[in-house]
């Protein structure tokens, strides 16, 4: 099967590569007929190779139609039309049924002292083969895949596999009051959606991003939007009363712009041997703060700051004294996609389409032109904020 696989950083290529086969009796294989480049997969791009092994296939938002199942999966059957989501959950362990998928017990990755499994993301989440391809494994199938009707197109929901969820619960942990701010830091993929659920939930939001046709496409679905700057703290506050917003969600995370240390800390990492390169992140602060510490500076005092951004470095400054003369709460980590699925998949089939779910894809591609997208969503050039791979091949 065609696959995309990296290479090394900044470098991915469609290769072939064996099919998937059924390893254990609950496994699941899938014909991938859409999967989409997240924001994730760019720090696999560019900062997290050295946890990264060439030919490595990457990906971790697909859906598809169920082609093979194990012999001890009894609710899927050939033929469904399943969204796969990014973590790999048993759904029965002690975190699984707290709604903590992302910290399954049965799948996490001891070795690297991380949460469950994902696919697609790297020595950190147990390297296993991920959705930018024609087929895929699934794990634990009689748990994770959310089955979907036939009638709607894909796109209505591809986004459940995680940024869907992802916006949701950052939104659900910003905690926002009934009559409260909300400001999203960040209108890509997942600040879109943030954005769009802060306005469902019936807040006010406010959208900061530098990319202008990203604060475009916000401003269609009712969010006010400003731009990114090093006054952007005190704007926020001049729109709030002068108190700041009662909440923010950070959805842009370690390669936010505007951070020359942690951009240099980064580029350093990169050029070291992957040994010292993983010892010197595991142990050394490698984010881009400047997101992160002009949120602080902005909410409001005792207000929340939700992340949704990953951040990778374990050392990373934090104004901790601000941070506790303001009484902030934090929330953060990985999505706990099985948490929220059932809430949000009557919403996506909705006709009205509430969240504008059909209004986020700018790219549908083929697998074939992966490398392509990967450097224009990088580099967000064609005015890529969503790109959708169609590994079957584009239907007219």
């Amino acid at each position: 099967m065609k696959a995309v696989t990296w290479q090394g950083k900044r470098n991915v290529s469609v290769e072939n590569v064996p099919d998937p086969t059924i390893q254990e009796p609950t496994d699941a294989i899938i014909r991938v007929t859409s999967t989409a480049i997240c924001g994730s997969d760019l720090h696999l791009y560019e900062v997290l190779g050295p946890y990264m092994h060439k030919g490595d296939i990457l990906g971790h938002e697909p859906m598809g139609v169920v082609e093979e199942v194990g012999a001890g999966v009894t609710n899927l059957k050939v033929g469904d039309r399943v969204v796969i989501p990014f973590n790999i959950s048993c759904g029965y362990c002690f975190m699984c049924k707290r709604g903590l998928q992302s910290q399954c017990e049965t799948t996490q990755v001891h070795a690297a002292g991380s949460g469950a499994a994902l696919f697609g993301f790297s020595e950190l989440y147990g390297s296993v083969p991920g959705g930018q391809a024609e087929y895929l494994r699934v794990p634990f199938a009689d748990y994770g895949p959310v089955k979907v009707g036939h009638d709607l197109p894909d796109e209505r929901y591809l986004y459940l596999s995680d940024i869907l969820p992802t916006a949701w619960q950052g939104v659900q942990y910003a905690d926002v009051p009934k009559d409260g701010v909300l400001a999203v830091y960040g209108l890509g993929p997942v600040g879109q959606f943030a954005a769009r659920i802060g306005k469902y939930l019936g807040h006010r939001v406010i959208g900061v991003e530098p990319v202008a046709e990203r604060r475009e496409m916000a401003k269609r679905h009712g969010i006010e939007t400003i731009d990114f700057t090093k006054n952007t703290a005190e704007e926020l506050r001049s729109m709030t009363n002068g108190r700041g917003p009662d909440a923010i969600v950070d959805a842009v995370g370690m390669e936010a712009h505007g951070s020359p240390i942690g951009a240099f800390a980064q580029n350093a990492v990169g050029i070291l041997p992957d040994k010292l390169a993983q010892k010197v992140m595991e142990t050394g602060g490698s984010d881009r703060v400047t997101v992160l510490h002009s949120a602080i500076d902005a909410v409001r005092r005792g207000g929340t700051l939700s992340l949704s951004g990953v951040y990778g470095g374990a050392a990373t400054p934090m104004p901790m004294l601000n941070m506790f003369d303001k009484q902030l709460q934090f929330r953060m980590g990985q999505c706990n996609v099985r948490r929220w699925t059932d809430e949000l998949l009557p919403i996506v089939e909705e006709p009205s389409d509430p969240l504008g779910v059909t209004d986020l894809m700018t790219h549908e591609v083929s697998i074939d032109e992966a490398p392509a997208a990967y450097k224009n969503f990088q580099k967000k050039t064609d005015g890529t904020i969503k790109v959708v791979l169609k590994p079957q091949g584009i239907t007219v």
